[in-house]
């Protein structure tokens, strides 16, 4: 059990806001007796990086929560499959297909997978699939189920009734033309089955019913069981009210929805949610990641290179900062995982709530001894031409006799990333430098130097010697010169492991060879 004082204390964001959220939904949370919250999703396109970062980070707030109250906390995962689709998505077959399909509600269009009833049906699957795969604990809830089922009927009525007001909201933030087109409500049309976003001509609140101009035609339709759906900021509003919903995040891009929906809310009779706004990521060129783009890094492949808790620690870090995602910030990101979890074993429990580790894992840390860091496993795999897992195993042990796979569990997992990540990330931007007669000689003393040194020797011995050669062979003045021809040399990289600690373990004679080899 967490003292309540480092409870109070600490300022991880997630406790921050937990804390925050309980005293903004007090009375709510009191009256219902559990908490809900809620993630988004768009289900015209697969599930992709933000949508692991929105839950993972929500499902950090759950954790902060069990530590800060005893009532029943969920998230529920809400997907708006009852939405028109408005473009077709690249990665997709039958495109031929969807293009025919434009507007109509992702769950009334074929699939282009033909794995289930509806497009809509397809994604959501994935997402559910994608979400499992992750262990995330929620509650699924489709936009079409429950319009159609009725359940948002008396919120919508309520919408209705309040028509007026949620124009008077809407309209200052819209362009002229846009004023003379808009409405909360869009129908779903009778004739061609898509989401028509159209004015409303006249309201019949007793009936619950719009009349719309249709091209010229004059259409009666029903708010209930589905005949229409809401615009999205009215939709989201009406989502909180009818769910009651007490936390939602969000990215920066959708502020001035959360502030829009947060007047309807109020204007219909309910306290909005208490909110997050989190900064949204940016490829390597600083632009924002976007689904039809397709830059910056997937799920899939981060997971290829990395484990999922490391993408969480990045997930967890500065969430209202921007940062980029892509390839080559995994290694970082891998180490920073490690070197978290290492520390976590000495620190005190304040200490540990501010540890992300503490969140990823919600509060329950590993306490696996790191052998390494991925940056030096990956020169690992480098120097020792280790294709698959055993064989790097095998080179590893003839240095740490006393480790196994089995009590090494994410090391294990590390030594699997390291290979394919070398393989499809690093190998092919590699350029070894070639020393002129000046470098070689200085390399040639490391070398000789090295003949002082045996296999028993601490790594900081062997780096001390190491610096004592730079030194005495022109690079007093600058040894990150002297470490930087080491590596453009030996790894191709102007950046390279601790060389004291990389001799230790991959082994004197073996790196003179390996030396020798590149200045040939």
């Amino acid at each position: 059990m967490i003292k309540k004082e480092n409870l109070e204390k600490t300022s991880a964001w997630p406790l921050v806001e937990a804390k925050k959220m309980l005293r903004e939904r007090k009375s709510f949370i009191e009256k219902k007796g559990k908490i809900t919250l809620q993630t988004g999703y768009g289900p015209s396109g697969l599930p992709h990086i933000g949508t692991f970062g929105e839950v993972a980070r929500t499902s950090m707030m759950v954790n902060a929560l069990k530590h800060l109250t005893d009532l029943p906390t969920e998230i529920i995962t809400f997907s708006d499959d009852l939405d028109g689709l408005r473009k077709v998505p690249d990665n997709v077959p039958l495109k031929d297909m969807l293009e025919k399909n434009l507007h109509k509600p992702l769950t009334n269009i074929p699939d282009p997978f033909k794995k289930f009833n509806s497009f809509g049906e397809h994604n959501n699957e994935m997402l559910k699939t994608f979400l499992d795969s992750f262990n995330f604990d929620y509650k699924f809830k489709s936009s079409t189920f429950l319009y159609k089922s009725g359940f948002f009927n008396p919120s919508l009525q309520t919408i209705l009734e309040n028509y007026d007001g949620i124009m008077n909201i809407i309209l200052p933030t819209l362009g002229k033309e846009r004023q003379r087109t808009y409405s909360p409500f869009l129908p779903i049309c009778p004739e061609t089955g898509r989401v028509l976003e159209i004015p409303v001509k006249e309201l019949n609140k007793d009936k619950s019913k719009i009349i719309f101009d249709n091209n010229g035609k004059f259409l009666e339709s029903s708010i209930l069981d589905g005949n229409c759906k809401l615009q999205w900021k009215v939709d989201w509003a009406m989502r909180w009210y009818a769910l009651d919903i007490d936390f939602e995040m969000y990215g920066k891009d959708l502020i001035e929805s959360a502030i829009l929906s947060t007047k309807i809310i109020k204007l219909i009779g309910k306290n909005n949610p208490s909110g997050f706004a989190y900064e949204l990521f940016l490829d390597e060129k600083g632009e924002k990641i976007s689904k039809s783009k397709g830059n910056g890094i997937t799920i899939d492949q981060w997971l290829e290179y990395a484990s999922p808790e490391s993408l969480s620690l990045y997930m967890y870090q500065n969430p209202k900062r921007a940062k980029k995602l892509y390839k080559e910030i995994v290694p970082k990101a891998v180490d920073e995982y490690l070197d978290l979890i290492e520390k976590a074993k000495t620190q005190s429990e304040l200490e540990l709530l501010m540890n992300p580790v503490w969140h990823v894992h919600n509060s329950k840390v590993p306490k696996e001894d790191m052998i390494m860091s991925f940056s030096m496993l990956l020169n690992l795999v480098e120097t020792s031409n280790a294709d698959n897992k055993k064989l790097l195993w095998k080179f590893v042990k003839k240095y740490k006799t006393n480790i196994s796979e089995k009590e090494h569990p994410i090391f294990d997992n590390l030594v699997g990333y390291a290979i394919k990540y070398f393989n499809d990330v690093i190998k092919i931007k590699k350029k070894y430098k070639k020393p002129n007669a000046k470098e070689k000689l200085a390399l040639q003393a490391l070398v000789k130097t090295l003949d002082k040194c045996d296999d028993k020797m601490k790594p900081e011995e062997i780096q001390t010697m190491i610096y004592s050669t730079g030194k005495e062979n022109g690079y007093a003045e600058n040894l990150r010169d002297w470490f930087r021809l080491i590596y453009e040399v030996v790894f191709g990289d102007e950046n390279g492991p601790r060389m004291g600690f990389f001799i230790s373990f991959f082994g004197v004679k073996e790196t003179k060879d390996l030396i020798m080899d590149k200045i040939k």
